[in-house]
């Protein structure tokens, strides 16, 4: 078995873990949430304005760049998600890349209630709101929208982006960590 230099290995731990069948309930479900979860992501809340001026916004994780030429993100918004009819009218849409110290953003954007109230907000190219403090912020014009399970995939045209020397949000092993000092 091949091992990073530097990372910890349990006494006998000399193989690939055995692989379990992925299941769509219960205990199977449950082990690849802990799977899935083991991979580190940086957390986002994005966010438009539908085509009446109504603000949507939704803590997402499920987030990645595709391509530098053209520049292009996808993220993934559940089925069930009540910001689904804003996210699929509206024409552009905003990724903020949480700040270390922004928990409490990620956690009213996951949960019910009125998101932005109380939140002083500033409005993007498009009118998509901006959350401020953010570590870094794209903001998109909305492509196609792919059916996935029990997701839609979302792919986003970069338009316009800034980036802040704040430490990003990461969540990993079903907690949330502060990313490493930005490079540069």
């Amino acid at each position: 078995m091949t091992t990073v230099p530097g990372a910890a290995v349990a006494p006998g731990d000399t193989a690939a873990p055995a692989p379990h069948r992925a299941g769509a309930a219960g205990a199977g479900r449950r082990a690849l949430r802990d799977v899935l979860g083991r991979y580190a992501t940086g957390v986002t809340v994005v966010t438009c304005t539908d085509p009446n001026g109504a603000r949507a916004g939704v803590t997402v994780n499920s987030f990645t760049s595709v391509s530098l030429d053209p520049p292009l993100i996808l993220w993934c918004l559940a089925l069930t998600s009540r910001g689904r009819p804003a996210f699929t009218a509206a024409e552009h849409f905003a990724v903020n890349v949480l700040a270390a110290g922004q928990r409490a953003l990620a956690a009213r954007f996951a949960g019910p209630g009125d998101r932005f109230q109380g939140l002083a907000t500033r409005p993007g190219p498009h009118g998509e709101p901006l959350i401020p403090g953010a570590a870094a912020t794209l903001c998109c014009r909305r492509g196609d929208v792919l059916p996935a399970g029990d997701h839609l995939v979302l792919l986003g045209a970069v338009e316009h982006h800034a980036l802040t020397a704040r430490r990003a949000l990461l969540f990993a092993d079903g907690a949330y960590h502060a990313g490493p000092p930005p490079a540069r």
